[in-house]
């Protein structure tokens, strides 16, 4: 099997090389691509040390089975289709290709719109994997109504860069210095009022959930951590919930671990996220403004879970069910 990432010198490629090495892919023909400033640097993967190559037609083999893209929109617009040409499935965490007819693809919830025709698979953004899967158990049992969620999101959503204005106190990728400061602005500015950020988590939302109708609102903030996204989640259910049934509901639910013991002060926080593959959901309780709604604290590693181990788990997923590409 031949496997290409693009981006592989990044905080997310290198995640998915490590994501790659716990699903023993490391021993595949793997190639590394990055722009031509990281090109020629050597990532050791299993026994092999394998050079970086860069970006480019001649450096292309002829045939390809998978390729993880984490370089950015325009990098993934402008190369996606080449890889496609020579046979691969693409698996992009950019913002390229999430709207319109492509699958956007969380595999423990949609793994279904995935089709034998399928080429390009959307990765969702990170701080829409977090929240959709306890959303999308909950959808199990109650109809979801409305979902207003306040994200925290760490500095290494936004690169490398980020996390060096945070030790540095610069201002190279973020509006602002980030250190002992909150940023409540990720992302472009809409007319509505509303970023860029807040708007795909809206779109994303609905389309991974499949309902149109489910009413959604965020605020989207950057905060002084380096990594792990955490959010504030407010769920309005077509009845009046139940929260013993609601932590089972989340507890037996692939990718979700519940920590919720708050007199003994135990629930989500990033240094317990750090690292970890699943979503922690804690301070489960109903809303005291209306009978029907809960809120609820999610905390989640988002170069793992948020972006390279969904992608790697979506390859996975297709690599196990090879009839869906060999009918």
């Amino acid at each position: 099997m031949k496997i290409a990432i693009v981006g592989a010198t990044g905080l997310v490629g290198r995640k998915m090389i490590d994501c790659l090495k716990k699903y023993k892919y490391c021993n595949e023909n793997i190639e590394l691509f990055s722009s031509n400033k990281s090109s020629g640097s050597i990532i050791k993967i299993g026994k092999n040390n394998i050079v970086v190559k860069e970006l480019k037609h001649d450096n292309l083999s002829k045939k390809y089975d998978y390729v993880l893209f984490s370089a950015g929109a325009s990098v993934s617009r402008l190369w996606a289709k080449e890889f496609v040409k020579r046979g691969a499935v693409v698996i992009d965490n950019s913002s390229a290709f999430r709207r319109g007819k492509r699958p956007l693809v969380v595999p423990e919830i949609n793994a279904n719109t995935i089709t034998p025709n399928t080429k390009i698979i959307a990765n969702p953004n990170c701080s829409t994997i977090g929240v959709c899967l306890p959303l999308f158990a909950l959808s199990r049992e109650y109809k979801i109504i409305s979902i207003l969620v306040s994200t925290y999101q760490a500095v290494s959503g936004a690169g490398k860069t980020a996390i060096d204005d945070l030790k540095h106190g610069t201002t190279n990728k973020l509006y602002y210095k980030i250190k002992n400061n909150l940023i409540p602005q990720i992302d472009i500015a809409l007319k509505d009022g509303y970023t860029f950020e807040e708007n795909k988590m809206e779109y994303e939302l609905k389309k991974i959930l499949g309902s149109k109708s489910i009413k959604i609102a965020s605020t989207c903030v950057r905060v002084p951590i380096i990594n792990c996204h955490s959010e504030c989640v407010n769920v309005k259910l077509n009845k009046r919930p139940n929260i013993k049934r609601i932590k089972r509901i989340f507890s037996d639910f692939e990718g979700i671990k519940v920590i919720d013991d708050l007199p003994d002060n135990k629930y989500p926080m990033p240094i317990l996220a750090n690292g970890k593959n699943d979503i922690l959901v804690g301070r489960i309780r109903i809303d005291h403004s209306d009978k029907n709604s809960i809120n609820f604290f999610v905390c989640f590693d988002n170069l793992l879970k948020g972006a390279a181990l969904n992608a790697v788990q979506i390859m996975d997923y297709l690599v196990n069910n090879k009839k869906i590409y060999n009918k």
